[in-house]
């Protein structure tokens, strides 16, 4: 492999990529839009001037700008990309994940590891999702981002760190919450917090010891569960546990808003920063794959006031988040071993116009599934490339068209699964891990 990890970064409502990545300075007024593009240190490569740091980065990451699949429906699209399917599962609701979804990237590739060997001998899940999981309500999950056909027993570990917000509201932004109803931004003291791991209450570590002797005795006795065939999973459960309990490096890797203060400040102290310092200590301690969601359901979604809320509120701190992630990996020693992706569910509209007048004043950008830009650094991809290219108005792929297969097949490469890897599902069924080819040009 590679990798021995990869963090999924994915911006959930759909970055615009004529905003960001891939701008069109000089296309037609109705679509170049109020930002102007500044240099990197790629000759050639320019990107949004709201993005300087990255911008002197450049050598460090590559881009793909044709990234491309056809729907341009919110929920269609986060299956697609989170599965790396570019059709929907037989019984598919919109609203609601089901156990008959194609099962995640980050699902897939926690088992692939496992099945491949590849995983770390501590007994920490393979694969994690934080600091939420999205939603259309607080008791409806969105489907394409657990386990799905896999059985739950194989859903990544859930990371709760950032409270939802309710109905009303997109979802967790870095400083404040916008709402469906309301342009404005408000700010957002929900506490970022790390899920407890302490131990239960009124249980001592002493205790937790004798438990654990207790339980080797009881192992003596265990011939006649060996013989049902839940109790290897059991068992890793159990270990898994004790992992989360006991290992002080991985309640140090949760408790990230107690980190030194310029150690916080590198990555921005909000949630975006803690989000991305959470998953760099998460790998550093052997989790394989960890997906960051920055920004509850549809953050990104910038029907209205699209250049106020990039520019105001999600550029700048992710800007400084993903800075201070690809600069403290590359410091520590993994960024070449360390594969990071960032990509939404689809891009945005070529056109600038104002959606809904009744909801918003100011102008924005429609919902566009057959182009966005995928970012990509570390482990293994050669920095200051760009892979294919969009045509004049930054509508469709000109050449080198990706599918989310493709980007699905880039993860799972990276981390050395092998081709033939294949899961079983609880009939014995085989299913393959591959649906697409790596893209080509990033190592």
């Amino acid at each position: 492999p590679r990798a021995k990890s990869v963090i999924f970064i994915f911006l959930s409502g759909g970055l615009s990529q004529l905003d960001s990545f891939d701008m069109k300075p000089n296309g037609p007024q109705e679509t170049r839009g109020e930002f102007a593009p500044i240099a990197t240190k790629t000759p050639g490569v320019q990107i949004c001037e709201h993005l300087p740091q990255l911008a002197q980065r450049s050598h460090m990451w590559s881009l793909v700008r044709s990234l491309s699949h056809s729907s341009n429906s919110h929920e269609h699209a986060h299956t697609i990309m989170l599965t790396g399917r570019s059709t929907l599962p037989p019984g598919y609701d919109p609203n609601k994940s089901k156990s008959t979804d194609w099962p995640s990237i980050t699902a897939t590739a926690g088992e692939a590891v496992k099945l491949a060997g590849l995983t770390a001998a501590n007994n920490l899940p393979p694969a994690a999702i934080l600091p939420e999981l999205l939603r259309a309500t607080p008791t409806l999950l969105r489907p394409g981002q657990l386990a799905g056909t896999m059985g739950s027993r194989r859903r990544p570990w859930i990371v709760e760190a950032s409270p939802f917000r309710g109905e009303d509201s997109y979802g967790a932004y870095p400083s404040h919450t916008f709402h469906h109803h309301r342009e404005e931004a408000t700010v957002d003291d929900s506490p970022f917090e790390a899920p407890s791991l302490k131990l239960p209450e009124g249980l001592s570590h002493g205790r937790f010891s004798k438990r654990m002797d207790l339980l080797k005795s009881i192992d003596g006795q265990r011939a006649s569960l060996e013989r049902q065939a839940q109790v290897t999973q059991f068992d890793r459960y159990r270990q898994a546990s004790i992992s989360l309990l006991s290992d002080p490096r991985v309640r140090s890797a949760l408790e990230v808003t107690r980190a030194n203060q310029k150690v916080q400040t590198r990555y921005g102290c909000n949630s975006f920063g803690w989000s991305l310092l959470m998953a760099k200590r998460l790998v550093e301690v052997g989790v394989n794959l960890v997906q960051v969601n920055l920004g509850g359901w549809s953050t990104w979604d910038t029907h209205g006031s699209n250049f106020l809320k990039l520019k105001d509120f999600l550029l700048p701190p992710t800007d400084l988040a993903i800075s201070g992630l690809l600069d403290d990996l590359q410091e520590s020693g993994l960024l070449s071993e360390t594969l990071v992706v960032v990509a939404s569910e689809f891009g945005r509209t070529p056109r600038i116009f104002n959606c809904c007048k009744d909801v918003y004043s100011r102008p924005g950008r429609d919902h566009w599934g057959a182009l966005q830009t995928v970012f990509l650094a570390g482990g293994g991809v050669v920095g200051g490339r760009v892979i294919g290219a969009s045509d004049r108005q930054g509508a469709y792929p000109a050449r080198d068209v990706q599918t989310p297969e493709d980007f699905a097949a880039t993860i799972y490469d990276a981390l050395g699964i092998p081709r033939t890897t294949h899961w079983e599902d609880a009939f014995g069924r085989p299913h393959q891990v591959y649906f697409g080819q790596p893209i080509p040009g990033l190592t």
